[in-house]
């Protein structure tokens, strides 16, 4: 393997994506599967045909073929056409790759992309062709390639896509118990250094510092502190401004990947002081609740059911009903299929791969608990996360 290579999926593992994508597309009779990403944080489609993350807003669009290697679409000079013949150590299974110039806060160059993948696909007589995450695709760089197809077939194949990238291979999980374990040492790192004195933005950059050091390549950082008494939730970095004072606490969500790309979550509450019994009232009811989503959790469960008997569970003790999310599935993506909520067709099967983080908030207090499971045959596995499951007194 190229030693440029970070932290490589396997060649095995690579073939087993493409041939199960291929099946797919042999059962709809589709000739080729446009997908296309342009961050790394929710673009998992490119990452996992590819091994080769999208980032930094640029889009990367991949043409995978039924019967020939991946062409890939990337930022670069325009006109530029690197033949690789599908052997490169560092582009595996790409036939070639096609640079231009597009950018997805210019406008205008909205469909070079779309025009070298209308070329790409033309040449090859294709008769239907497939789009995995198409709504999320640029409105013109699909309009473009709608017309200029036109009258070949498009046709949507994310739900099969999905279906497959959400169960895991043995390889893949193994990958993600180490991202587990990276956050587990994180935050374990971030007890020991964290003082009051330290600005939230200050606690936030030595997480993401942490855990490159033991691997991570991306991820979110979300934190706050607050006196007691009042709700210390979820902010981004541009509201990170705020100075942790001696008696306050501070509540983290670690959302970076591990080594090779993989996500998990974990998210704690740290006290510089003595906490109040509201706030350990509030986590210890979080925990029974993400206990009660674990009971529910087997393979052919609807995700539709646990999320209303989750529901029912909060307001039988006076808490709000969940009107966003709170258990969905995990890998490349930060978020991904299948969502236990009310909208969600997909029910869980073993190999998936789930954050569980019921939480509240009023305004005098935030209570969450994250963590990560694996479905298995006859239920959820054992907490992936190690970190003791309390609020941290320091």
């Amino acid at each position: 393997m190229n030693e440029r290579l970070l932290n490589p999926i396997s060649d095995a593992e690579l073939d087993r994506r493409w041939a199960a994508v291929r099946k797919a597309m042999t059962e709809e009779g589709v000739d080729a599967l446009i997908v296309q990403s342009n961050n790394d944080w929710l673009g998992g489609y490119v990452k996992w045909l590819t091994d080769h993350p999208a980032t930094n807003g640029y889009p990367k669009t991949v043409v995978f073929h039924a019967d020939d290697w991946m062409t890939v679409i990337d930022m670069g000079p325009r006109g530029g056409r690197r033949k690789l013949g599908g052997n490169d150590e560092v582009h595996r299974g790409v036939g070639e790759i096609l640079t231009t110039p597009a950018f997805t806060s210019v406008a205008y160059t909205d469909e070079y992309q779309a025009e070298l993948v209308v070329s790409d696909i033309k040449r090859r007589n294709c008769r239907v062709v497939g789009v995995a995450g198409g709504g999320a695709l640029p409105h013109r760089f699909m309009t473009r390639i709608g017309r200029d197809l036109a009258p070949i077939r498009l046709i949507d194949m994310t739900d099969a896509v999905d279906w497959v990238k959400a169960i895991k291979s043995p390889e893949e999980i193994s990958a993600i118990r180490k991202t587990a374990h990276m956050q587990d040492e994180v935050f374990a790192r971030l007890l020991a250094k964290v003082r009051p004195g330290m600005r939230d933005t200050d606690i936030t950059a030595l997480a993401q510092y942490e855990g490159r050091l033991l691997g991570s390549e991306q991820g979110l950082f979300l934190g706050a502190s607050a006196p007691l008494g009042m709700r210390s939730g979820f902010a981004d970095r541009y509201q990170q401004g705020r100075t942790l004072r001696d008696g306050e606490h501070f509540t983290i969500l670690i959302e970076n990947n591990g080594p090779g790309g993989f996500y998990t979550e974990l998210a704690r509450t740290m006290v510089f002081g003595k906490a109040t019994q509201q706030l350990l009232d509030g986590f210890a009811a979080m925990k029974a609740a993400q206990d009660h989503t674990l009971s529910l959790i087997k393979p052919g469960a609807s995700c539709r059911d646990i999320a209303a008997a989750h529901d029912d569970y909060m307001r039988s003790r006076n808490f709000p009903p969940e009107l966003r999310l709170y258990c969905h599935g995990q890998g490349y993506d930060l978020v991904e299929r299948p969502l236990v909520r009310a909208d969600e067709t997909m029910t869980l099967a073993a190999g998936m791969n789930l954050a569980v983080h019921p939480g509240y908030e009023t305004d005098g207090m935030f209570a969450v608990i994250c963590d990560n499971y694996l479905v298995e045959a006859n239920g959820p596995s054992e907490c992936l996360h190690q970190t003791e499951k309390k609020v941290f007194e320091l």
